[in-house]
């Protein structure tokens, strides 16, 4: 989501239970939508201090940009590395839904991901995703698992349901390499 979408999040978008969080407000014309999150990113907003109805506090939006600021300046101080000068908020955003175009194919997934009405908006990802991968293999490894467990655990990997049972009763299931 955009920084002041982030910024204006209230503490009953989020759903613990289920790992959801709303975005009822969304900036630039842009569509609502709902993304489930890790149990990692749950715990780490249930240890925030709740002094506010918003998750972020009631500050303005330059303090969370000051906080980014100076995180990325110890960061460039640390890690020796200028360029990380040039991450902005944006940045993560537009690396999301690259990766997240790359991981899928999906330019409606990536539509739907980001908010957006037309899908016009998402063609720069493909652009982003060709260049960066052009040189990569980019097939699968597959997988077939023959019970709940092996099932389970092959998700837990990160690999996704493919199809339906073939004659020894597996079901295949693929992964990114």
């Amino acid at each position: 989501m955009r920084s002041g979408e982030a910024k204006r999040l209230l503490w009953t978008d989020i759903d613990f239970e289920r790992q959801l969080i709303t975005l009822n407000e969304p900036e630039k014309n842009s569509l609502p939508r709902i993304w489930h999150v890790s149990a990692k990113l749950v715990d780490m907003l249930n240890a925030l201090s709740r002094k506010s109805l918003k998750i972020f506090g009631d500050g303005p939006i330059n303090s969370m940009k000051s906080a980014f600021i100076k995180a990325r300046l110890r960061l460039t101080y640390k890690l020796q590395n200028p360029r990380l000068l040039q991450i902005h908020f944006h940045t993560l955003r537009h690396w999301k839904a690259t990766m997240e175009y790359h991981r899928t194919k999906g330019i409606f997934h990536v539509k739907e991901f980001l908010g957006y009405k037309k899908l016009d908006n998402v063609a720069i990802y493909v652009q982003i995703d060709e260049k960066l991968f052009a040189h990569t293999d980019d097939g699968f490894t597959c997988k077939v698992a023959h019970n709940v467990e092996e099932a389970i655990a092959l998700i837990e990997a990160g690999f996704e349901y493919v199809t339906g049972e073939y004659n020894d009763g597996g079901k295949i299931f693929r992964k990114r390499k």
